[in-house]
């Protein structure tokens, strides 16, 4: 399957180089599963669909290999790439270590400003499982884990998990519109924000790996239905 120039629609920032910005724009198009793995990314016609030259194409699909989004063959095509779950496995670790030891740091000391930014950011994902719209969910899912980062004062980490984490993301992403899936995300939501606000750093704790260990816990139910995804 190759890239359509309905999915790629794009406004270019012209205070801004193009090469991140079609970088970013094919991330979230890669993350979001709207290109799924296995979608043919031809150069040519990115260019000429974003309505740029060869060059800042070029540079951002590089960037996207760097992180396993797709794979490049030379002189033959660009792919996006299969889920990895190896590279999920470590992501979760990576982002578990980081995110327990968070979660600690903000229940040591409770702000309440903080608590009321990320209970509101909760009742939108309430909301939305009315619709369910599962794309915006998934960006306040990512808003609320991003939003801790920057209370805790390690926003250079959350860039850092967030280049590690896109198979896990992209796995997340397959699993969410399962049953039950998205109102998992609220409970836990839910229960982080309530142990952070009383202090209790163990609850907090647990919470959070219950929440962030969800989907490799299902693994086998989004291998049946996604199985070609999956490498």
């Amino acid at each position: 399957m190759e890239a359509t120039a309905a999915q790629i629609q794009f406004q270019f920032d012209r205070t801004r180089h193009a090469a991140p910005q079609v970088f970013e724009h094919m991330r979230d198009l890669i993350i979001s599963m709207t290109l799924t793995p296995g979608t043919v990314l031809s150069r040519t016609d990115l260019a000429a669909q974003y309505g740029i030259s060869q060059t800042p194409v070029r540079d951002a699909l590089m960037r996207l290999s760097e992180e396993g989004l797709v794979d490049i063959f030379p002189q033959h095509a660009t792919v996006v790439s299969p889920i990895s779950i190896a590279l999920a496995r470590q992501a979760h670790f990576l982002r578990r270590s980081v995110e327990v030891e968070i979660v600690r740091t903000l229940a040591a000391a409770p702000d309440p400003a903080l608590v009321e930014r990320l209970r509101l950011m909760v009742a939108r994902q309430q909301a939305l499982l009315a619709a369910p719209d599962f794309a915006e969910f998934a960006q306040f899912d990512q808003a609320f884990h991003r939003q801790m980062y920057e209370a805790a004062q390690v926003p250079d980490l959350w860039l850092l998990v967030r280049r590690q984490s896109g198979h896990l993301d992209r796995l997340r992403r397959l699993h969410l519109p399962i049953p039950g899936k998205a109102d998992a995300v609220v409970a836990d939501h839910t229960a982080i924000v309530d142990a952070i606000s009383r202090g209790d750093a163990e609850a907090a704790q647990v919470s959070l790996r219950r929440h962030l260990s969800g989907t490799l816990a299902n693994l086998e139910e989004i291998r049946e239905r996604y199985g070609d995804y999956l490498e």
